[in-house]
């Protein structure tokens, strides 16, 4: 075989028309299956509870319980597609998130929820795979353009999932549930036709050991490597402030406004209408100009006021206060997550994209096992401005890590010149 007919991840000049639009309906769908739930979740649980006072304990639990599931298969998710390819993993996750949105709308006892978080859990870490496919197949200078399309689809999946799960509830709360196990179901057929495998032979590892897919030896290996260890501190900053706004964000709107499935669905989709706007187009004008580091450093500002905000609607039950917050969230993480994506995708080399991808979901898992877990015990013992304001805290200690990981690029080096992970 004349290997070098075969273009390498760096040569490619992105995917086909075609294939995007698949990656960006599997992301537009990751974002839905994922707020869908948020506006129903606490009244789904609630009917299953002897004790209504443990409801912010019992959803920060199921939250964690995928969480887990996703930390202990991500890594192996990433592993496996640098050795058998993204195609077929990503087939197969895109199957068990469909069973798992089936088995919570069928309900009918606290465990099947559980069960159905476990099961998505295990294989809903599929936007390590996406991540990892973008790697394969864009140059570098073209990632955080990427990037930045796929983040403002997945802002389209914040504004239709919460008014999806919100309305349809009108319906009955396992309604939208139902939908999106269907959705994600066709969602993989066209899949099947319409993704090419991306990671050339060449480039795919020769095997693996079991130890490769240990979650803790993934991350161990990721954060030994110098250019790539504050990055990964700065991901993590971020992704633990994002499991706490997540997890009590409802069940704050319903405890101290008094809000219903249809407002904490129109609330959360100001968050996706300026995600679009960010991430889907001025993303890749404002990274030229300012530099992903300037934009990473606005955005943590940006979420750590907006944490300060929400926070105080628990002393101040105000909805001009939440939804003060929600927009200055929305607006921050526009600008920092393609940044911040496209920095760590650059970091890593064509035959690390997988494992590097998967262990960055790992370390979002981590923060999504333990951010439910603390938020809804600070939320119980302290209050819901416990969670926020202890969000906003680690958003400023991100700034730092940020500061730290940019002393590693040369002054003026964009992202995509940064020294590539050795094997």
């Amino acid at each position: 075989m004349n290997t070098a007919s075969i273009p390498s991840a760096q040569e490619q000049v992105g995917p086909s028309r075609f294939t995007l639009l698949f990656l960006i309906s599997t992301a537009f769908l990751n974002a839905l299956g994922f707020t869908v739930i948020s506006p129903v979740m606490p009244f789904i649980v609630q009917q299953y509870l002897a004790d209504p006072n443990t409801l912010a304990t019992v959803v920060g639990w199921l939250t964690a319980s995928y969480a887990i599931c996703q930390f202990l298969a991500a890594p192996a998710l990433g592993v496996l597609s640098d050795r058998y390819g993204r195609r077929p993993v990503l087939l197969i996750c895109l199957l068990g998130s469909a069973a798992g949105y089936l088995i919570f709308g069928i309900g009918g006892a606290l465990w099947v929820l559980f069960l159905s978080r476990i099961i998505d859990g295990l294989t809903g870490a599929n936007y390590s795979i996406l991540a990892a496919y973008i790697g394969d197949v864009s140059k570098p200078e073209q990632r955080g353009k990427l990037f930045g399309q796929i983040g403002g689809v997945v802002g389209v999946g914040f504004i239709v999932g919460p008014v999806l799960g919100g309305f349809a509830a009108r319906l009955g709360y396992s309604a939208p549930l139902y939908l999106s196990a269907a959705i994600m179901l066709a969602n993989t057929v066209w899949g099947f036709f319409a993704m090419p495998e991306s990671l050339h032979p060449q480039y795919r590892s020769a095997g693996f050991r079991l130890r490769d897919l240990n979650p803790f030896t993934q991350l161990r290996n990721i954060f030994a490597i110098a250019h790539l260890r504050w990055l990964m501190m700065t991901s993590l900053c971020y992704f633990f402030q994002f499991a706490l706004f997540t997890t009590e964000l409802s069940v704050l709107a319903l405890d101290k406004l008094s809000w219903a499935p249809e407002q904490i669905g129109l609330l959360l989709l100001t968050v996706g209408v300026i995600d679009i706007i960010m991430q889907g187009f001025l993303a890749e004008r404002l990274i030229p100009r300012f530099g992903e580091v300037a934009l990473i450093i606005a955005g943590l500002v940006c979420e750590a006021v907006s944490f300060v905000l929400i926070g105080a609607v628990a002393i101040v039950p105000q909805p001009m206060l939440m939804l003060g917050g929600i927009v200055l969230f929305a607006f921050g993480s526009g600008l920092l997550e393609p940044a911040l994506n496209g920095l760590t995708s650059a970091a890593a080399g064509p035959r690390e994209q997988g494992v590097v991808q998967g262990g960055n979901a790992a370390l979002r898992s981590v923060t999504s096992i333990a951010g439910p877990l603390l938020a809804g015990a600070l939320y119980i013992r302290f209050g819901g401005e416990a969670p926020y304001w202890l969000g906003a805290a680690i958003l400023l200690l991100g700034i730092g890590a940020i500061l730290a990981a940019a002393r590693h690029l040369a002054p003026g080096q964009p992202a995509a010149e940064v020294e590539p992970v050795n094997g």
